[in-house]
């Protein structure tokens, strides 16, 4: 088991898919739906304690559906804040370490002003991440639709919680944007906390797994290394047979960090 390796598991999947992580020592990252929150009961810390008695940790992926701390509505913003903080609620239960939110920005939506979404961010984050701070939870921001690293990194500058940092998405990075890696790692780095891994070949967001598209999966672990401090990682794979294809490819890099 690498201790800094998740695998992407859905909520709605994980009693089924439980004993299978426990047997292969594989640490979930949960991703929740919105509605899910809802409806949340205590078996989340019972699943909790089982993960932590096997000396394995847990991050959690936040909803993202419709979601926008950015949004210039107001009633957006306000729904966004109530899942928002439902899921640090969640991932205070289940004793999580991490949570990654998708930062709603799509460049598109705002016209070339994007300060206007700037703007709603920096007062939208810092409650939560007092609360965050509180439970000792990292926050981490994956990049979507972004085609540079620049809003994101101006974001995290202009609030340097050294808890809330970045989750650098390589299968997003290769469908969106037009930054080279070097410089979105440059850009970016010392505020990395978290990647997602799958692959792809420029076409499509298929998730494939790691070594079945065409990233450069070596230049990446290659920039990682040059990094003051490791990141963790989750395998962001559609199955099992997909997620043990993953978890192959990717060992070998782990034994060259």
């Amino acid at each position: 088991m690498l201790s800094s390796l998740f695998v992407h598991v859905p909520y709605r999947q994980l009693e089924a898919t439980l004993p299978f992580l426990l047997a292969q020592n594989l640490q979930p990252e949960i991703a929740f739906r919105g509605p899910e929150l809802d409806d949340i009961g205590p078996t989340l810390v019972v699943i909790g304690q089982r993960f932590a008695d096997a000396g394995l940790g847990i991050t959690v992926h936040a909803p993202f559906y419709d979601l926008n701390p950015g949004a210039l509505e107001p009633l957006v913003r306000k729904i966004t804040l109530r899942r928002y903080r439902q899921t640090l609620a969640v991932a205070r239960a289940l004793g999580a370490r991490l949570v990654v939110f998708h930062p709603g920005y799509d460049r598109w939506k705002y016209g070339g002003q994007d300060h206007l979404w700037l703007e709603q961010n920096l007062s939208f984050w810092p409650p939560l991440l007092e609360e965050a701070a509180a439970d000792g939870l990292l926050v981490a921001l994956e990049n979507i639709f972004e085609p540079t690293p620049n809003l994101l990194a101006q974001l995290l500058a202009s609030l340097p919680a050294p808890h809330f940092g970045h989750c650098l998405d390589i299968g997003h990075w290769r469908l969106f944007a037009k930054t080279s890696l070097a410089d979105w790692l440059a850009a970016v780095g010392p505020r990395l906390l978290h990647l997602h891994l799958h692959d792809n070949r420029g076409t499509a967001d298929d998730h494939l797994p790691v070594g079945e598209g065409d990233i450069d999966f070596p230049a990446l672990f290659a920039g990682l290394r040059t990094l003051t401090s490791s990141p963790s990682m989750t395998l962001e794979a559609r199955d099992r047979p997909a997620l043990l294809r993953s978890l192959a490819a990717v060992v070998p890099f782990f034994r060259g960090r």
